[in-house]
Parts: structure tokens; sequence; C-alpha cells
């Protein structure tokens, strides 16, 4: 196989003879850059072993593409469809979070089995509260910073497809865990907060067309232990 040449700047002035002589001496030059194919006139008549190869693969370059697109296309429908299952779920665990007596129980106990996921936490950086008041049973603790280092600035939500510090987030759930989401709750007062949402299935937690109501969960579950 020959080595592949860098391809020059173009040059406005180029005479078909040097074009032609250029593929002369470099024979392998289209079959190692298919892409071109894709740009280029078929001719009007096959003649030939050799004009017959290159339509084969210029309409191989075509149906390539294609292909790719239409996969695309799959993938985001896919995604939608997953993502509105997801939005549904959600909606059923407000509903289940607003009639709740206590908020982290449910939250904990009843929310996972609503999603389809595996673990659901309400974690919050180091309580402000009086020093003789208790902490609320159920909650996890994270170092201070940890909300925008992990959902990120300025962000409501984040699912993570390759999710880290999983032992911290949701405890001995952590191995089960393969992707989660992570979503701010935003209280009026008190330490900054997220809930952990952990799946062991890739799909119960779409990476598209999710963001937007997994932030809707984490601001029900303010509205709900700000009741």
């Amino acid at each position: 196989m020959s080595e592949r040449l860098p391809v020059p700047d173009v040059q406005q002035d180029l005479q078909a003879e040097e074009v032609e002589a250029f593929l002369r001496a470099n024979p392998a030059f289209l079959a190692e850059r298919p892409e071109i194919y894709r740009i280029l006139v078929p001719p009007r008549r096959v003649h030939g072993e050799h004009l017959t190869d290159h339509m084969a693969a210029m309409l191989e370059a075509e149906r390539s593409r294609t292909r790719a697109i239409e996969a695309e296309m799959r993938a985001a429908v896919e995604a939608g469809r997953a993502g509105a299952g997801l939005g549904l779920r959600i909606r059923l665990a407000v509903l289940a979070l607003m009639r709740a007596q206590d908020v982290i129980e449910a939250l904990t106990q009843e929310v996972p089995a609503l999603l389809g996921v595996e673990t659901c936490t309400l974690c919050a950086e180091p309580w402000c509260g009086p020093a003789d008041g208790p902490r609320p049973a159920g909650l996890r603790l994270l170092p201070a910073g940890s909300v925008t280092r992990l959902i990120g600035r300025g962000r409501d939500a984040v699912v993570r497809t390759s999710p880290s510090e999983t032992a911290l987030l949701h405890a001995e759930a952590a191995p089960l865990v393969v992707r989660d989401a992570l979503a701010r709750v935003p209280m009026a007062a008190g330490p900054p907060m997220l809930i952990a949402v952990g799946a062991r299935e890739a799909g119960a937690l779409p990476a598209r067309q999710s963001v937007a109501v997994l932030a809707f969960l984490g601001r029900a579950v303010a509205a709900a232990l700000s009741r």
C-alpha cells in the first residue's frame, strides 16, 4: 500500500494534464480517500472495468453517508422516546414527593422505583445550621464546593455516562451504578444541595433530552423540603 500523501493547497491554475499525471503516479490516492468520491461527477457511460470500479466506489461512498445519517436519525428518535419516558416517570415522582410526610424518606425509598433506577440520594455541602440542630436523617454530606464542581457552574443538572465519586454520592449502591444524573436542589436558605440518581442500566437515564426534566425534579425536591 502506498503512503498517504499530504494534500497541497488548491491551485486555481492547475491543468488537467497535471492532475492526470499525479493520479497516474499515485494510483492509490483515491482509494485511500473514499470521501472524495462524494464530490466527483460520475461518467455518463461506463467504458471498461476501471470506470466501473470508480462508479461503484462513488456509489458506496454515498451509501455510507446515507447509512450514517439514518443511524444518527434513529439514535435521535430513540433518545427522544427515552427522554419522554423519563419525563413521565419524573412527574410521578414529583407527585409522590408532594404528598410525602417525610420527603427524604420518599426520595430515597419510593422515588428510585418510580424512576426505574437503583438509587436516589439527597446530598448537601457542610451544614451551617445551629450547632445543636440535628442534620436531617438520610442526608449525605459532600465537601464544600462539590455541588458546583460536580454539576458545573451555571448548570442545573447533568447526566454522567462515566460517573465519578460514586461512593460519595451513592454509598453502598455505588458498585451497581453505571450511569448517574445530578440535579441542583435550589433551597432559599441552607447549604448547596443536589440529588444524585444512579442507574444500573444506561437506558434509564438517557444522555439526550433529559436534563430539563431532571432539573425540574431538583426544583420539586426543593419545594417539597420547603413546605
